[in-house]
C-alpha cells in the first residue's frame, strides 16, 4: 500500500514535470536563432517571399508564439507531435522507428557498465592498496577522463581498420542472409563497439562509487560483527557489505539516465547508428522543429520513468526506506 500511494505521488509529480518540459523545450527551441522557413524554401532550391509566406502559413509558424505554443501543447495532450518539416511524415512514425535502436545501445551499454563497475569495485575494495585496486583507479581515470567521440573513433581505428574484428557502422548487415538467431546475432557484432563507447564512461564512476561505498560498508559495525561470528568472507561481501554499497550505485544510475542518452547523441553520430541520437542531429541541422521536440519529449519522458523506477527499485532493496514514507 505505501509503494502504491508513493507510486501515485510519484506520477502526479512526473506529470506536472513532463507539463513544464514541454512548455521550455518549446520556448527554447523557438527562441534559437534561424528560420524553419528559410530551410524548407532551401529543399525547393530557393523561394520568393509569397511562397515563403505559404509555407510559414502552412505550418503555423505565421501565428504569435503563445499561440504556436496552445496549438502545440494541445496536439501534444492528443499524441499528435505533428509532421515533420524536413522528413515530410509523422514525427510519431520517426521516432518510434529509431528509438528501439537507441533503448537497446543505452540499455547494454547501461548494463556493461553497472555490472563489470560494480564487479571492479567490489575486487578493488578487498584489497585497498593493492595491484588490482590500483590498477582499476587508473583505468577508471583513464575511462572517465576520455571524451566519448575519442574513444569511438580509436576503436573504428583499432577493431575495425587495424584489426578489422567489428563492422564500423550501421545497426545490421542489409546483405546478410539467414534466419532470426543469425539477424540477432549480427545486430549484437554491431552492438559492440558502440555500446562499449558508451558504456566505458560509467562504467570509470560505477566501479570507483562501488570501491568507496564497499570500502566504508566493510568499516561498520555489523560487518565486524558478521566477522567475529566467524561468518564466511564470501557471505560478508556478498550478503551482507554489497546489498548496502550498491545502493548509491542504483541512485546514480537512475539519475544518470539522462547523461548517457545524450552521450548517445555523439556514439550514434559516430558509429552511425540508426537510433534518435542521429535523427535529433539532422534535424537540428534542419531546423526541424516538431522532430526535436518530439525526440526532446520522448527523451525527458524516458528519464522520467526511469527515475520512478529507480524509486521503486530502491525501496526494493533497502526496506528501510519503506518505513520511512
Amino acid at each position: 500500500m505505501q509503494i502504491l500511494t508513493m507510486l501515485l505521488r510519484r506520477l502526479l509529480y512526473a506529470a506536472i514535470l513532463v507539463l513544464a518540459v514541454l512548455v521550455l523545450n518549446f520556448l527554447l527551441i523557438h527562441l534559437a536563432p534561424g528560420d524553419p522557413a528559410e530551410v524548407i524554401a532551401g529543399e525547393m532550391g530557393g523561394a520568393t517571399e509569397e511562397v515563403m509566406a505559404s509555407i510559414r502559413k502552412a505550418y503555423g509558424l505565421d501565428r504569435p508564439l503563445h499561440e504556436q505554443l496552445g496549438v502545440y501543447l494541445g496536439k501534444t495532450l492528443q499524441g499528435d507531435f505533428g509532421q515533420s518539416f524536413f522528413y515530410n511524415a509523422s514525427v510519431t512514425s520517426l521516432i518510434l522507428g529509431r528509438i528501439g535502436p537507441t533503448l537497446l545501445l543505452v540499455t547494454t551499454a547501461l548494463l556493461f557498465a553497472i555490472g563489470l563497475g560494480t564487479l571492479l569495485g567490489v575486487i578493488a575494495s578487498r584489497n585497498p592498496r593493492g595491484i588490482v585496486s590500483n590498477l582499476v583507479t587508473v583505468l577508471s581515470i583513464v575511462g572517465y577522463s576520455a571524451p566519448i567521440f575519442w574513444t569511438g573513433i580509436m576503436l573504428i581505428i583499432l577493431l575495425a581498420w587495424i584489426f578489422p574484428v567489428f563492422p564500423i557502422s550501421n545497426m545490421r548487415d542489409v546483405t546478410l542472409e539467414g534466419g532470426t538467431f543469425r539477424q540477432i546475432l549480427d545486430v549484437a557484432h554491431h552492438l559492440v563497439l558502440p555500446a562499449f563507447t558508451l558504456g566505458i564512461v560509467f562504467l570509470a564512476q560505477y566501479s570507483r562509487l562501488t570501491r568507496a561505498s564497499m570500502l566504508e560498508v566493510l568499516g561498520s559495525d555489523y560487518i565486524r560483527t558478521a566477522r567475529a561470528k566467524g561468518v564466511p568472507e564470501r557471505s560478508v561481501f556478498g550478503k551482507h557489505a554489497l546489498r548496502n554499497a550498491i545502493l548509491p550505485v542504483v541512485t546514480i544510475a537512475g539519475l544518470q539516465f539522462g547523461s548517457i542518452i545524450s552521450g548517445a547523441v555523439l556514439v550514434e553520430t559516430v558509429f552511425n547508428w540508426p537510433g534518435l541520437g542521429t535523427l535529433a542531429f539532422q534535424s537540428i541541422l534542419a531546423r526541424d522543429y516538431p522532430t526535436v521536440l518530439g525526440i526532446l519529449f520522448f527523451s525527458a519522458l524516458i528519464v522520467i520513468i526511469m527515475n520512478v523506477v529507480t524509486d521503486i527499485l530502491y525501496r526494493v532493496v533497502d526496506p528501510r526506506i519503506r518505513t520511512a514514507d
